[in-house]
C-alpha cells in the first residue's frame, strides 16, 4: 500500500527548498590536528592543599557510627557521581583509585 501525502502543498514546498551545502573542512596542519584530538580526551584533576587538609572529618565525636568523611569530601564525591553518571559504590571506587593515582595519603578514603 502506497503512502499518500495528506497535504500536497506541503510536499511541494519541501521540494522547492534549497538545500544547504555542507562546508568542507580540510585539515592542513595535521600535527596540530592530531595534538588537538589527543587533548580532547585528556582529563586533568587536582586537589587543592586546603581540600586535602579538610578531607577527613574533624568534628566532635558522637554516639553510634563515627563520621569518616568531611562534608567537602562528600560533596566532591557527589560532583564526580553526577559528572560521570556513576552509582554510589563505583563513585567511591573511582575516588579511591584517583587518590591512589595522585599519590595522596588520604587514609580515610581507602576504607
Amino acid at each position: 500500500m502506497a503512502k499518500v501525502a495528506s497535504n500536497p502543498q506541503k510536499s511541494k514546498r519541501k521540494s522547492n527548498r534549497k538545500k544547504k551545502k555542507k562546508s568542507v573542512y580540510r585539515v592542513r596542519n595535521w600535527s596540530a590536528y592530531n595534538e588537538s584530538l589527543k587533548q580532547r580526551g585528556s582529563l586533568t584533576f587536582w586537589f587543592d592543599e586546603e581540600v586535602i587538609k579538610k578531607w577527613s572529618y574533624e568534628g566532635p565525636t558522637q554516639r553510634g557510627a563515627q563520621y569518616v568523611y568531611s562534608d567537602l569530601a562528600i560533596q566532591t564525591g557527589l560532583i564526580f557521581r553526577k559528572l560521570f553518571n556513576l552509582p554510589l559504590r563505583q563513585t567511591e571506587g573511582f575516588l579511591s583509585s584517583l587518590i591512589t593515582l595522585m599519590k595522596l595519603s588520604l587514609d580515610s578514603c581507602l576504607d
